[in-house]
């Protein structure tokens, strides 16, 4: 993949002169970046070393798109609708492996069980739901627009989408954990089962709001409150855990927290929301 980039990266030097800087620093930033990747993969390595070569190579990965943007000549144009809506697509990509994943471990469950049980169907329930509030949430932040807007914040924000994507694809492993819980494959706890789905949730709507606030240069607080309630509620699903209700249930209450979220959204949060983008946006007009 990285290899057909450089060609790419390469050919758009030629084609665009006056990117030409711009492109061969993208060129030589992602083979350095290869040939690293290459490398460690054949080197025979202890873990220590492994782990400080996977760190330097991640930063080589990350610099290198910063510094050719910041070269002279003003970097490679860009349409921000569409680099946000190809960033939406993996997020979509992520919580559909989620699902995928959670459904088939529930079908191994319900053959375990000899049937479609209550439990079955309790974290089915959790995970659609957490699935969709989780969709809902990502898409309320106008991120086109405030990158049209912001372009010196795109790479804040592109690179704080992996925290995002994490939590997504943390989410669905949790789940993944849960259903396994139920065919009694997992050595693990329910409580710490219902904590494998929570924490991640939790995570996911800080690194939104987070990674929002960023976009648009300021932060709400009505949206540290709305991130407040749903930590609250979160926590009150693993106290319910702990205290020994079943984890189905509990896996409810977690995906009943992205409703604060969604309800506070509706209400008020919309209105805060369009009125930042307008200050956002006016600052650059």
């Amino acid at each position: 993949m990285r290899l057909a980039m450089v060609s790419q990266w390469l050919r758009a030097a030629r084609q665009a002169p006056e990117r030409r800087v711009s492109c061969l620093a993208y060129a030589r930033w992602v083979t350095a970046a290869q040939v690293g990747w290459v490398a460690l993969a054949l080197l025979n390595w202890s873990l220590l070393p492994t782990l400080v070569a996977i760190v330097v190579l991640n930063l080589i990965e990350a610099y290198g798109p910063w510094r050719a943007e910041h070269l002279e000549g003003g970097g490679t144009p860009w349409h921000a609708h569409h680099i946000a809506e190809r960033y939406a697509l993996f997020a979509i990509i992520a919580l559909g492996e989620g699902v995928v994943g959670t459904v088939a471990a529930l079908s191994s469950a319900e053959e375990a069980a000899g049937g479609i049980t209550a439990d079955v169907l309790g974290v089915g329930a959790a995970g659609i739901a957490l699935t969709f509030g989780m969709w809902w949430t990502y898409f309320t932040v106008p991120s086109g627009d405030l990158l049209h807007a912001h372009r010196e914040r795109g790479f804040v924000w592109g690179y704080g989408q992996m925290f995002v994507f994490g939590a997504i694809i943390a989410t669905g492993a949790g789940l993944h954990v849960a259903a396994l819980r139920l065919e009694d494959e997992s050595h693990i706890s329910a409580l710490g089962a219902v904590l494998s789905v929570a924490a991640p949730v939790g995570f996911f709507l800080v690194a939104v709001i987070a990674v929002y606030s960023l976009l648009v240069g300021e932060v709400d607080g009505f949206h540290v409150w709305m991130v407040l309630g749903t930590l609250a509620v979160l926590a009150g699903a693993v106290l319910l855990a702990a205290a020994g209700v079943g984890m189905p249930v509990c896996l409810l209450v977690v995906a009943a927290s992205l409703l604060v979220p969604v309800v506070g959204y509706e209400t008020v949060g919309h209105r805060h929301m369009g009125e930042a983008t307008v200050r956002a946006t006016a600052e650059q007009s």
